[in-house]
């Protein structure tokens, strides 16, 4: 049983920004199951605030974060419910951004439950459409009567988490809605890598997209297939990548650029996370790359008589080389001291 538990915890280990983030912690607290979920993959939803398209009486928005699964008291208010509409949404807003590992939903358990089918949980920054526009983490496919089932979000990041079923008169009731986060909010980590590109137009260097200064920029030179690249370094989980476009002029020619992520230092051999259709100029777009794993992160255009211009390139994400060796020793050492105290236990039990 302590093999198991010690070996469970381990497996859920996950890259945090830094070996700082365990320092200080009680060992027992972080190599315990039940404490490790809520410190490290922790339920953030009774923190944050809700809100509903619609209220049917008193199952009001804010019953899907209270604790209270509904399972023995529903009818005294342990869930939350739309009235039936087109459409109908509930969402959470933790109030910071945050990278989720994964969202569960308990259903209700008195009758209905298969009005939960084909609900979408999604997670982002905006309120465009209430929230309701941003990227699909998971959808519901179905979940049995008083059941919580947890649906993996793989680390997307987001402020918001919302659940909405499409359709002409649709009730959403909620008994328990939890998100798991895997850490804070991961930071701009491109400026710690070095920056190349295929050609470089007079002074105008790859590095200037990582400068911190919207007014320099890189540029091509004319060419076929132009690229830009960053070298992270080290392997990184990629949460999302920010491009800033040029202001000044031809802000079209962006258009169509793809961005990659992976460990392949060729350029077009890494999967794509996001296909540019345009930036405005000036304007600063954030491309969800759900956690895609990679060291360097690639900018290109395909195409023949192609420029490349980018005045800023943000890369978020946390590093995957983590140290899953301190961690290990912590656990390690919590496993020795806990089977030494149930060694002596036994003796004493023999005695």
């Amino acid at each position: 049983m302590l093999w198991s538990k010690t070996a469970t915890v381990l497996a859920q280990i996950r890259p945090t920004s830094g070996p700082h983030e365990i320092h200080g912690e009680d060992e027992g607290f972080i190599c315990n199951l039940d404490d490790f979920s809520s410190r490290f993959l922790g339920n953030l939803a009774s923190n944050g605030s809700t809100t509903q398209s619609s209220t049917s009486g008193d199952w009001f928005a804010e019953r899907a974060i209270d604790g209270n699964r509904g399972l023995h008291e529903q009818y005294k208010g342990g869930c939350s419910s739309t009235l039936a509409e087109t459409n109908p949404w509930w969402r959470l807003d933790l109030n910071n951004v945050y990278s989720v590992s994964r969202v569960v939903v308990t259903n209700r358990i008195d009758c209905c439950v298969e009005k939960i089918n084909g609900a979408e949980i999604r997670i982002g920054n905006s309120l465009e459409n209430n929230g309701n526009n941003n990227p699909i983490c998971a959808v519901i496919p179905a979940i049995p009567a008083g059941e919580s089932y947890s649906f993996s979000c793989g680390g997307m990041e987001g402020r918001y988490v919302n659940l909405i079923i499409p359709g002409d008169m649709k009730t959403l009731t909620l008994c328990e809605v939890e998100s798991h986060f895997l850490r804070r909010p991961t930071v701009n980590t491109a400026g710690w890598g070095t920056a190349n590109q295929s050609t470089t137009y007079e002074n105008l260097h790859a590095q200037y997209a990582l400068d911190g200064n919207n007014y320099s920029c890189t540029h091509t030179d004319e060419q076929s297939d132009p690229w830009w690249t960053l070298d992270l370094m080290t392997t990184y989980s990629v949460n999302r990548v920010t491009i800033t476009n040029r202001r000044d002029c031809c802000e079209s020619r962006i258009d169509r650029a793809e961005i990659r992520v992976g460990n392949d230092s060729d350029v077009s051999s890494n999967p794509i996370c996001a296909v540019v259709s345009s930036i405005a100029a000036g304007a600063t777009y954030s491309y969800s790359c759900r956690g895609m794993k990679g060291r360097y992160v690639t900018v290109n255009i395909p195409g023949a008589l192609k420029i490349l211009t980018l005045c800023e390139v943000g890369v978020y994400g946390v590093v995957l080389h983590y140290h899953v060796q301190i961690l290990t020793k912590v656990c390690y050492r919590l496993f020795i001291k806990t089977l030494k105290n149930h060694i002596k236990l036994w003796k004493m039990y023999i005695r």
